[in-house]
C-alpha cells in the first residue's frame, strides 16, 4: 500500500467532494478517507455504505485479502486493533495471538503500509528507588497502532466482523453497530486531525514531540512539547453536544496527576462550547470547533487529488 499522510488524504477528500461544512467533511472522511472515490456527502451515510461499499463488497474484499495475504492472524489482529484500545499487547490478547505470531503479523502489516506504530512516551519506573505497588509492577508499557487510511480501519471495524451476514445480504446488525458506534469510531480520526491542526498552528515553533500520551494511570489525547519547553495539552470531543467547563476540569486534573504545568490547554469539539467556556478562552485556553479545520485546506488545491485506493 502506498503511504500517503493523513493531511493529504483529508485535503484530497475535500477537493474531490466539497462537503457543505467541516463537520460533514470529518464525519464522511472518517469512513471513506483514502478510497479516492467521489462521495456524495449530501446523502445519508447508510445509503452510501450500501451503495459504495456493500455493493462493491467482493471487489473490496479481494483487495483486503491482498493486504493481509488472506492470513487469519493478520485479519484477526486488524479487527482487534480497529475495535480495541489500539494497544498492541491488548490487541494480541483480543485476537488470540501471542508475542510470536502476533509480532509477526504486526511486522507484516507495518511493512505492508496498512498500519503505523505510535510509540509510548511513558517512562520506565525506577525500581531501585522504591518498591512498586502490585498494579504498577504488573503494568506493561505498550505501544499503540494507527491505521494509515481511515477506510481500511472502517472496514476492519464495521465490515470484517459481519462478513457472513454480508454474504447473505443481511446488513441489519452491521448498520445497527455503525449507528451505535459511529461517534466513538470517528473520535480517533478527529483526534488525529486535531493534532495536525494544532501542529499547523504551532508551525513557527520547533516541536520536539507530539501525539497522544498514555500510562498506567492517565491518557491524554494530545501532548505536544516544543524546543523552548512549552507544553500544550489537548482533549478532543466528538460528541453531539457542546463541551462544558467540566471537560476543562478533567484536563486540569490529568495535568496535575502527571505533574505537568501546561503552557496552554486546548479543547477540540465537534459541536462547539458552552458560553462559560467561550468566555474563558485566551492565552491559557484555546478552543477549536469543526470550522477551524478549514485552515488545513489553505495550501492545497483540487490539482492535488489522490488516487489512494484502487480495486484493480
Amino acid at each position: 500500500m502506498r503511504y500517503i499522510n493523513l493531511l493529504d488524504q483529508f485535503r484530497s477528500f475535500y477537493f474531490r467532494n466539497y462537503p457543505d461544512d467541516m463537520e460533514i467533511q470529518i464525519e464522511y472522511f472518517a469512513v471513506f478517507g483514502g478510497l479516492g472515490w467521489e462521495v456524495d456527502t449530501t446523502l445519508a451515510m447508510d445509503s452510501l455504505i450500501e451503495e459504495l461499499i456493500l455493493k462493491n463488497f467482493d471487489a473490496i474484499d479481494r483487495k483486503m485479502e491482498e493486504f493481509t495475504l488472506s492470513r487469519p492472524d493478520n485479519k484477526r489482529l486488524l479487527i482487534a486493533l480497529a475495535t480495541g484500545d489500539r494497544r498492541i499487547f491488548s490487541a494480541f490478547n483480543k485476537a488470540g495471538l501471542n508475542n510470536g505470531n502476533g509480532g509477526a503479523a504486526l511486522n507484516f502489516l507495518q511493512q505492508k503500509g496498512v498500519i503505523q506504530i505510535e510509540y509510548s512516551r511513558e517512562a520506565l519506573p525506577d525500581k531501585s528507588k522504591y518498591k512498586l505497588k502490585r498494579e504498577e509492577s504488573r503494568h506493561r508499557i505498550s505501544d499503540k497502532v494507527l491505521f494509515t487510511q481511515p477506510f481500511v480501519r472502517f472496514w476492519f471495524y464495521f465490515i470484517a466482523p459481519y462478513i457472513k451476514d454480508i454474504k447473505q445480504n443481511n446488513y441489519t446488525n452491521l448498520l445497527k453497530n455503525f449507528h451505535e458506534q459511529q461517534n466513538n469510531y470517528t473520535s480517533l480520526v478527529f483526534e488525529e486531525l486535531s493534532e495536525i491542526l494544532l501542529n499547523y498552528n504551532l508551525r513557527d515553533a520547533h516541536i520536539l514531540t507530539s501525539g497522544s500520551y498514555w500510562d498506567a494511570k492517565v491518557e491524554i489525547d494530545i501532548l505536544t512539547v516544543t524546543k523552548n519547553d512549552k507544553v500544550y495539552v489537548s482533549e478532543c470531543k466528538w460528541k453531539n453536544h457542546k463541551v462544558t467547563k467540566n471537560e476543562l476540569h478533567k484536563l486540569v486534573e490529568k495535568c496535575e496527576r502527571l505533574d505537568i504545568v501546561p503552557t496552554q490547554l486546548i479543547l477540540f469539539s465537534k459541536r462547539g462550547f458552552s458560553k462559560e467556556l467561550l468566555s474563558m478562552q485566551g492565552k491559557e485556553l484555546a478552543l477549536y470547533s469543526c470550522e477551524d479545520f478549514k485552515a488545513l485546506l489553505k495550501s492545497s488545491s483540487k490539482n492535488e487529488l489522490l488516487e489512494d485506493f484502487t480495486l484493480s
